[in-house]
């Protein structure tokens, strides 16, 4: 799969030219509404998303359309979510099915796209085969015979909330929470806000999405229905997708764990096994692409012996300006925050000097705020997934650092090949066992 598609039009009842992409070459044609605010095309920017589209791209052609007024589409936002919206989305996407030459098709949603595609699927019984809906709705303001969403002057405050945080990444503690401490994620995610909705759009199209009511036709649906929804999902809580299930005739409903409520944030393997299960029958294993890349640990000496001398709120401090110097570290050397790790840190780079000087940079700067950090670095080839790296080589880096010392960076022999004609010095530091890793090993200290 391409992973920078070409954008189409297609050309709507009224003009307006509604983006498209289509990726992927499975047997199956299925149209994906993401209900997520951000232009299409930047979407690809995240490897999380790069990750999922892939994964469904292997059973399936997904087509990825856009809502008029955004990203790539021309048009009026708003026009998507008037009193008519169901009719404009219903002429808008019949456009882009058209132009793509679909005849029947898997119509997937996520978030706010649930009552528009619940709406198409009873108008467009013949196109629609299958409806699978992800963290999604019916109906979301509180009714005395509906529980289920939030009271109407809860949701009025959080659409100014919204506003006033947005092209910030103010709400990825709600809608993406496993990402709330990665900075880069969360500076790509305040550019496709800024990029996607304008800020006096932002309160009208969550109020008007907020009036969306398809509950009086959920028994009328007859297509095969899966419905999956995360039980920790602050935004859209589990009772919304629970309601959802006990409506539709016949429909399956698996609930996952997880608070994340982007579809492609968190575990999106398990949501994926569900979805490749309910249409084909089997799903095939997950794998992430594998990439040669340098892999950075960093980890504080005697943290639990400096907590206790220290005290809990100094403690805190303490690692709260550790964390800010080492993620500052990893932005200026172009690295890759993976995840912390106990009282250190897990990073990737993709050119092996950056990761030495990084290591160097971090273990210098904690001695200065009082800490003694050691760093191990190993170049070798890892499998990427959304929020981790696995392999060999990410145990071989971590060997390597709890055999540093107090201020010291180790490095492997590969590492140390790489550094020629850097200007950074190495000195032998011997050969050794790595636990859990075959063969001995020779490290090397930088700068020693």
């Amino acid at each position: 799969m391409d992973e920078r598609p070409v954008t189409r039009y297609a050309k709507a009842p009224d003009g307006v030219s509604i983006a498209y992409q289509v990726t992927g070459n499975g047997p199956i044609d299925l149209v994906f509404c993401s209900g997520v605010a951000f232009p299409i095309d930047l979407l690809w920017e995240d490897t999380g998303f790069l990750r999922f589209a892939k994964r469904l791209g292997s059973f399936s052609r997904t087509v990825w359309s856009e809502v008029r007024g955004m990203g790539a589409s021309s048009g009026n936002l708003l026009d998507t979510y008037v009193d008519d919206v169901f009719d404009v989305f219903d002429t808008d996407l019949a456009a882009v099915l058209d132009a793509v030459g679909c005849e029947e098709v898997v119509l997937v949603a996520a978030s706010h796209g649930g009552p528009l595609v619940i709406s198409f699927a009873l108008r467009h019984p013949k196109l629609v085969s299958t409806l699978v809906l992800i963290d999604t709705f019916a109906h979301y303001v509180r009714e005395d015979d509906y529980p289920n969403g939030f009271p109407s002057n809860t949701w009025s405050q959080s659409a100014v909330t919204v506003t006033e945080q947005w092209g910030t990444a103010g709400s990825v503690e709600a809608l993406a929470p496993s990402k709330s401490g990665n900075q880069a994620f969360r500076s790509w995610m305040a550019r496709c806000e800024r990029l996607g909705i304008r800020p006096d759009e932002v309160a009208s199209t969550l109020q008007a999405a907020s009036k969306r009511d398809v509950r009086a036709l959920l028994p009328t649906l007859t297509v095969p229905t899966l419905i999956l929804h995360r039980n920790g999902d602050r935004f859209i809580r589990v009772e919304a997708g629970r309601y959802l299930a006990e409506n539709i005739p016949g429909a399956k409903y698996v609930e996952l764990p997880g608070d994340d409520h982007w579809f492609f944030v968190g575990d999106t393997d398990a949501l994926l096994d569900d979805v490749e299960d309910f249409l084909t029958g089997s799903h095939q294993a997950p794998e992430g692409d594998v990439i040669t890349t340098t892999i950075l640990f960093t980890d504080i000496v005697s943290s639990t012996e400096q907590s206790a001398r220290m005290g809990h709120r100094k403690w805190n401090a303490l690692i709260h300006d550790h964390n800010a110097m080492v993620r500052a570290t990893l932005t200026r050397h172009r690295g890759h925050e993976v995840k912390t790790m106990g009282d250190g840190f897990l990073a990737t780079f993709d050119a092996t000097t950056r990761a030495v000087r990084a290591a160097i940079e971090i273990v210098t700067a904690a001695k200065g705020i009082g800490l003694d950090v050691r760093a191990g670095v190993h170049t070798g080839e890892v499998e990427v997934r959304p929020d981790d790296v696995v392999g060999l080589p990410v145990s071989i880096a971590k060997r390597i650092c709890d055999l540093a010392g107090p201020g010291e960076v180790f490095v492997s022999e590969n590492v140390k090949g790489l550094l020629v004609g850097s200007g950074i010095s190495t000195s032998e530091r011997g050969t050794h066992d790595l636990k859990g890793v075959p063969d001995e090993w020779r490290l090397f200290a930088v700068g020693g």
